[in-house]
């Protein structure tokens, strides 16, 4: 209410509809009711994105090495080694972090944070250097594979595809706007980049819809789950490796119990989020929980290649198409808002829980 009226009551698109105030119960009720589903969502496919696509998940991995490193039983020898190392990489990069914060310009001016390595004409289109171990250890935990197409993403988009759609400002969008409005360039970055995300993770999520549709029709085959690489005769496989594929296989979720507790939470979300954010009306609210899956997949997709969760990115979906379809003077801001806040809790915990269970197997 006060943000309310220190924007004015007769500025453009700032309506008392869209108000407001912030309260714990309220929001402790919203979390509660939306903040559990996306531990069912994924259920039934982490065999599948751990197993056979052996998705990476740095962090998880990079975890579960430091706790096995604690936990050797190779012999005491080795673990001291590890534990060695551990310390001393841990003290470089704790003592480079220190180093490059005292280093670093205001801003985004030339620093550690920022330092100009291809020169000062690339440096204003955002080829830097960031000196930073975490992005460090990524990189050398991912794919090679992965780390190239980030970097010709990176190479195509800001080397070529934003500057020439810069050049266009005040043909193709107005010229004045700021560096963050939807309107203008940031626009372009945001839609492109959530085109591309949603396209690659829709196929396979698709296919892997395609290929348990087979295996269940399959008459020849008497099993009722979703195809995992199961195969112990493969010479490549090590035993350890066999172990944690037995283990891992055998700790299932029943498939039951994931949908039943997502629809149970669902319901209870559709019923109870109308009554917190009137203008969310329950069929917006069902409709999101219907898309939450595929977009959750697409994120815990991409977390698993890049080490990268980007659920305020599928919220912006939510919040542009309910926002939109509600208007502007029924609510909308706030409708879309609570739909963004939707589905980034389901996105973000789906992605997270899929980390753990890369950190588990």
């Amino acid at each position: 209410e006060k943000t309310y009226k220190l924007i004015g009551a007769d500025y453009p698109g700032n309506n008392p509809e869209d108000v407001i105030n912030p309260g714990l119960w309220w929001m402790i009720g919203f979390l509660f009711v939306v903040s559990f589903l996306g531990l069912f969502s994924l259920v039934p496919l982490r065999k599948v994105m751990i197993l056979d696509y052996k998705l990476t998940y740095p962090s998880g991995t990079a975890t579960a090495m430091l706790i096995n490193s604690f936990h050797d039983n190779s012999g005491a020898e080795l673990a001291g080694n590890q534990v060695k190392c551990l310390g001393k990489y841990l003290s470089l990069s704790l003592v480079w972090s220190c180093f490059k914060w005292f280093s670093s310009g205001i801003g985004d001016a030339c620093g550690f944070d920022h330092f100009p390595t291809l020169g000062l004409t690339l440096f204003k289109n955002t080829f830097y250097f960031d000196f930073s171990p975490t992005f460090i250890g990524c990189g050398l935990i991912c794919p090679h594979l992965v780390n190239c197409s980030v970097l010709l993403g990176a190479i195509i988009s800001w080397g070529f595809l934003w500057p020439f759609i810069s050049h266009h400002a005040g043909d193709w969008y107005p010229s004045d706007l700021g560096a963050n409005d939807f309107k203008g360039l940031y626009g372009y970055k945001v839609f492109i980049a959530i085109a591309i995300i949603l396209g690659d993770g829709l196929y396979n999520l698709i296919k892997i819809i395609v290929v348990t549709s087979k295996e269940l029709c399959n008459k020849s085959s008497k099993q009722q789950h979703l195809p995992v690489s199961t195969d112990i005769s493969d010479e490549s496989e090590t035993s350890e490796s066999l172990k944690r594929d037995v283990v891992f296989l055998k700790d299932h979720i029943p498939l039951g119990f994931a949908v039943s507790g997502y629809v149970c939470l669902a319901a209870i979300s559709t019923a109870t989020t109308p009554l917190i954010f009137p203008p969310l009306k329950w069929y917006f609210v069902l409709c999101s929980y219907l898309i939450a899956p595929a977009l959750a997949f697409c994120n815990s997709y991409g977390a698993g290649l890049t080490d990268m969760s980007l659920p305020s990115t599928y919220g912006k979906i939510g919040l542009f198409t309910i926002a939109s379809i509600v208007g502007n003077n029924g609510g909308g801001v706030i409708a879309g808002l609570a739909a963004c806040g939707l589905m980034m809790a389901i996105v973000s915990t789906a992605a997270d829980l899929m980390q753990d269970f890369k950190t588990g197997y």
